[in-house]
């Protein structure tokens, strides 16, 4: 279980995941000794999973997000396994979830623009095995974002 001074750990670390031990345990009012006892028990009990780099998307020249929902021809285990399978390997697609609701899977792709989209959905997704629908939404604007969860 979590308590408050794991909690103001797990926050800051996500707004700062390269601070130092020191920083962090001044941050959090904790012995830097302390602090990184507890640091070290939120990696080894899986609440700390890794530590990235987030990238600009739009100086990595990829800008541009669409959502793609994607309707299957069937909900059979083999046909669910073998589109995950392939949607994996697909460089461009950020994130890929199973849906409940109208489509099956909801996917978060980046792109250069409209015409490496349409590159994108050619070379890849129309690809995809039991693909039987895809709606495409190019975002607009991100209005806000963050991959900070709420602890």
């Amino acid at each position: 279980m979590l308590d408050s001074i794991d909690r103001k750990l797990l926050a800051a670390l996500q707004q700062r995941g390269r601070m130092s031990n020191s920083e962090l345990s001044e941050q959090v009012n904790l012995s830097p000794s302390a602090c990184h006892r507890r640091v070290q028990r939120l990696e080894a009990e899986g609440y700390i999973r890794d530590y990235v780099a987030l990238l600009d998307a739009r100086k990595l020249g990829v800008p541009t997000t669409v959502f793609v929902e994607i309707t299957l021809s069937g909900q059979a285990d083999e046909l669910l396994e073998a589109f995950e399978k392939g949607v994996r390997r697909i460089p461009d697609v950020l994130e890929c979830h199973l849906m409940a609701g109208s489509a099956d899977y909801l996917l978060k792709v980046v792109a250069e623009d409209t015409e490496d989209f349409a590159r994108i959905h050619r070379q890849y997704l129309a690809r995809l095995p039991g693909v039987g629908q895809m709606q495409s939404s190019f975002a607009l604007r991100t209005v806000c974002k963050t991959t900070a969860l709420p602890v």
